[in-house]
């Protein structure tokens, strides 16, 4: 037995730590609680997180326009085969409680818009393409 102090919360306890043998049955052996300290369940197996919902199939461009960073779509303000000039609004992206607008970064026409409005977006994940 090997005897170690602990603190936790800036309270010291004792334990006693027993080494067991690794051939040895390990279910048999006492479990041995000091100072009534509780034992720490194991946690359970983390649910896995629910599928994404498949996006929708984006229309072939030249030009692919993604989101600079994680958040919310508040408004789209283009449409499929709309022209757009370098610098217009394409869409507006709510990040961290501030507006950010998506601007087109050349002339073009708009193939087309790979999210809808009120959509949850990833930063990098496509937004629209441009001819």
């Amino acid at each position: 037995m090997k005897k170690y102090n602990i603190t936790v919360n800036g309270t010291v306890y004792e334990v006693e730590v027993e080494e067991v043998d690794a051939s040895a049955d390990t279910a048999a052996a006492p479990v041995q609680k000091s100072l009534g300290v509780p034992a720490v369940p194991k946690p359970a197996a983390a649910p896995k997180p629910a599928p994404k919902p498949a996006a929708k199939p984006a229309a072939a461009g030249a030009l692919k326009i993604s989101a600079p960073m994680p958040g919310n779509i508040i408004k789209i303000l283009v449409s499929e085969g709309k022209a757009v000039k370098k610098g217009d609004i394409l869409c507006l992206l709510e990040a961290m409680k501030m507006e950010n607008e998506i601007v087109a970064p050349q002339d073009g026409v708009v193939a087309s818009v790979a999210i809808s409005q009120g959509a949850s977006v990833n930063a990098g994940d496509l937004l629209f393409s441009l001819n």
